[in-house]
């Protein structure tokens, strides 16, 4: 294979682009087969394959590692000098790449390691309260919050709590306490 086959950028980030989607982003489907022929059709698929191992193999890599932008400059310099390793051009398209998607596959990766749902939403507001069973607690403020649940690739679940007065009361004086607890621990010498 000619080494200008498989330089050029836009191919490349291409190529980059689908198997991101295939590994991070749970979109599979993105078979060898039309990565070839849609990016790079005049390579045979012998070569094409051997490529694209490595490629995939230097994103995973870089994503497992979680790269910053220095580690990611010695580490593609290093496979520039590597035999069989990569170009120059193709380190800077993956750079490139890299910086522009690194925070959605990091996002990607984290949210599949969760087992347990995690917290997406928060909102809350204060209303007065305008019915009860006893007259005295009419128009009294009532503390209203809303979370939003979920595991990642499923559908939110909502949480509606609803707190009187002397519940948030107790709520603020636990937080305070948590927070006391955690200034203690900070400010002690290892």
């Amino acid at each position: 294979m000619a080494a200008g086959e498989l330089e050029g950028g836009k191919p490349l980030n291409g190529l980059l682009n689908a198997l991101a989607q295939d590994t991070f982003h749970g979109h599979p489907g993105i078979t060898e087969e039309l990565l070839r022929s849609q990016l790079y059709p005049e390579v045979p698929p012998e070569e094409f394959r051997p490529f694209l191992a490595k490629m995939r193999g230097i994103l995973k890599s870089i994503a497992s590692a979680d790269m910053d932008f220095n580690q990611l400059e010695a580490f593609l310099t290093a496979q520039t000098k590597k035999q069989g390793g990569i170009t120059s051009d193709q380190a800077a398209v993956i750079s490139k790449f890299w910086k522009s998607h690194k925070t959605k596959i990091r996002e990607s990766l984290m949210n599949q390691s969760r087992w347990n749902s995690g917290l997406r939403g928060l909102s809350w507001r204060v209303d007065g309260k305008s019915q009860s069973r006893h007259s005295a607690q009419i128009h009294t403020p009532v503390a209203i919050i809303e979370l939003e649940l979920g595991k990642y690739g499923q559908e939110s679940e909502f949480l509606c709590l609803e707190f009187d007065e002397v519940k948030v009361n107790q709520i603020l004086k636990t937080l305070s306490e948590v927070e006391e607890s955690i200034s203690t621990l900070i400010s002690q010498p290892n």
